[in-house]
């Protein structure tokens, strides 16, 4: 895939909205392509997590794995980002993921993210305030559900 497409996926995805065309550009420099093909394992729930995945293509599912079953937490179709918490911190995945029908992803390496931060950091303030907003909202929804599950 061509630099300009991978900057052109990496602009439609939320957390880097605002980045400036050379700082996209210079996390699609360091990007990997990977082609999947169907049942391909991308990675395993409670590895070490490094990276976050982009869907450019194709269709990710998302499982848990329990006595040898897989059990199904979602799908991720093109444009999603997987395991964005391994761009800014030490993790493990949470869950398995491999692709459901012929895929291609685009990884983006937590070192390479910390480069761009320490180069810019005015990008490490904007997606503070993002998280920041996206832990409120997610607060806001677990107390409008509190409710439905108090004894």
């Amino acid at each position: 895939m061509a630099l300009d497409d991978d900057i052109r996926i990496l602009s439609a995805v939320r957390l880097f909205e605002g980045f400036t065309q050379e700082q996209l550009r210079l996390l699609a420099f360091g990007a990997e392509t990977t082609l999947l093909l169907a049942d391909h394992k991308l990675y395993r729930e409670d590895d070490a997590a490094d990276s976050a995945y982009i869907v450019v293509s194709g269709r990710i599912v998302l499982y848990r794995e329990h006595n040898g079953d897989r059990i199904p937490i979602g799908t991720a179709g093109p444009g999603t980002m997987l395991s964005e918490l391994a761009l800014i911190a030490d993790t493990n995945r949470l869950t398995s993921a491999s692709a459901a029908i012929d895929s291609e992803v685009l990884r983006l390496s937590r070192k390479m993210f910390h480069r761009i931060l320490e180069e810019y950091p005015e990008i490490a303030v904007k997606l503070h305030e993002r998280i920041l907003e996206e832990f409120q909202q997610m607060i806001r929804r677990i107390e409008e559900l509190a409710p439905r599950f108090a004894g």
